[in-house]
Order: structure tokens, then sequence, then C-alpha cells
């Protein structure tokens, strides 16, 4: 039984561009997504409205850290996942309209990378993790970014999916917060952008990673509308500029979320319509 303030694993990252840790509360299971077995599912992909972000060399995209946050240094990097990964769906859920009311741009990755460390400073300060930014910068977790979100008023609330059929349901309706453990592998997707080919498990733990799932590529259940993990493939969008993977993106299966499960949380953040 988890308990208020639980951390499940805190990880120790071996990469700057690593910074999630696994944590969540009683309250996380209290708000569970519940797949309909009877629902079909298909194949999508949620465009976000604003460009792939860049949490690393920060100095060459002219961003001055100690200019945004009182008391930071100048920094090339960021282990601000979390918030690169939540500003992104906080962007899907305004909407190319309701992005300027924010501070974000449809087409200014600056802009959006700017909002994200301001907000990553905000989510290690209340996130109940040891460390603040500035001037640790020792990472967040998923619950972290929902909830200073959640305080900031930009979202009203957000659900937990915990297997895999809860997850490729909720990615039928919008793109979800996936943290994960990642693996040195995984730093260097396959020509079709799988990070999950050949030995992955056995090249060596990294760190924990936020990324956003943005849909299903592909997606298959059996007679009983459950998922079928083997036959499932997740589309997911990065923060380390589109020169990594596909453009920024990468592709992972369903089966090795099932394998990792326990070390994952997927969130959805939601706006009141």
């Amino acid at each position: 039984m988890l308990t208020h303030g639980t951390l499940l694993h805190r990880y120790q990252p071996t990469d700057v561009r690593l910074g999630r840790h696994h944590r969540l509360d009683a309250r996380s299971l209290n708000y569970l997504h519940h797949h309909d077995k009877k629902t079909v599912l298909q194949p999508v992909r949620h465009e976000i409205p604003i460009p792939i972000l860049d949490q690393q060399d920060l100095d060459v995209q002219g961003i001055d850290t100690s200019l945004l946050v009182p008391g930071a240094l100048r920094v090339k990097a960021l282990g601000s996942c979390t918030a690169n990964a939540g500003t992104a769906a906080l962007a899907f859920i305004l909407g190319a309209a309701g992005l300027a009311k924010v501070g974000l741009s449809a087409t200014d990755p600056v802009a959006c990378e700017r909002f994200a460390i301001c907000l990553y400073h905000e989510e290690t300060v209340a996130d109940e993790l040891p460390g603040e930014w500035p001037p640790d910068d020792q990472g967040s977790s998923g619950l972290g970014i929902a909830r200073a979100l959640k305080d900031r008023g930009l979202i009203d609330s957000y659900v937990h999916a915990t297997n895999a059929d809860a997850l490729a349901s909720l990615l039928q309706t919008g793109p979800v917060l996936l943290g994960v453990p990642w693996f040195q592998a995984w730093f260097t997707p396959d020509s079709d952008g799988f990070v999950d080919a050949g030995d992955w498990a056995g090249s060596g733990f990294a760190g924990g990673h936020e990324v956003l799932a943005i849909g299903l590529d592909e997606v298959a259940q059996d007679a009983a509308g459950h998922v079928i993990p083997e036959q499932t493939v997740i589309r997911l969008r990065n923060s380390w500029n589109t020169s990594w993977g596909l453009a920024g993106e990468f592709r992972l299966r369903l089966s090795t979320y099932v394998l990792l499960r326990r070390y994952i949380d997927a969130i959805q953040l939601r706006k009141a319509a």
C-alpha cells in the first residue's frame, strides 16, 4: 500500500539529460484510468502545437538561466525532462490558439524552452523531493510536474494508467506523460526509431527520464478486448532537439512498457471543458 509522499525509486543519473524520479502517493491510487474492453483501440497520433524542445545546449540557444530564475547560475544543460514533457503536454491542452496567453509559441522553441525552465524551478520547489533548483539540479517526477501545472491553474486534474490496457486507452484521447527508466542503448534509437532494439536491457541503466507519449503507431487487441503488447507500438516525443531519433521522436514497444511497468508512471493531464 502506498502512503502519502511515498518515493518509489530515486535515481542517480549518469547523464545530464536525465532527471526523472519515480514517485506516486496515495492520491494516485484514487485517480486511475480503467479501460473499457468493449472499446476498439485505433492507431492515433496527437499533434503537439509547439516545436520539439531542447533541454541541452542551452548556451547555443542563447538561453541564460541566471536571467530566468533568481539565484540560478548560467548552465549549458538542465535535467529538466519532466518540465519539458509537461510543457509539451500543456501545449496540447491549450491548443494553438491558447499558447500565447501563457508565453508559449508555435514557432519559437527558445521561448518554449524558457517557459519550461521557469516551470522546472517551481516544480522542484514544490515536489517534496530532496533538493531544489537552484542551486541543486536533482530532477523531479511526473507527479511533480502535474502538481506544478495544477498549482498554476493551467490544468484541472490528472489521471494515472498502471497497466497496458489503461495506457493504450488513455492514448486514444490525448498524450500521456511517461516516466521511464532509461538504458544506455536507448540514447541511440535504431533506423526505425525504436530505442528497445537488440539487447537494450544488457546495455546498462543510465537513470530516469520523462517523455511524452503522443500516440500509438500500431495497436492490436485480443478477442477479450485486451491490448496485445507484442503487437502494439507507442510513439513518443523527447526534448533533446530534432537531431535526435526521428526528428526528436522515438518508438517503444508496449511489451517493453509491460516489462518495466513497476518502474514507470503514466499520467494524463486534463483541463475542464
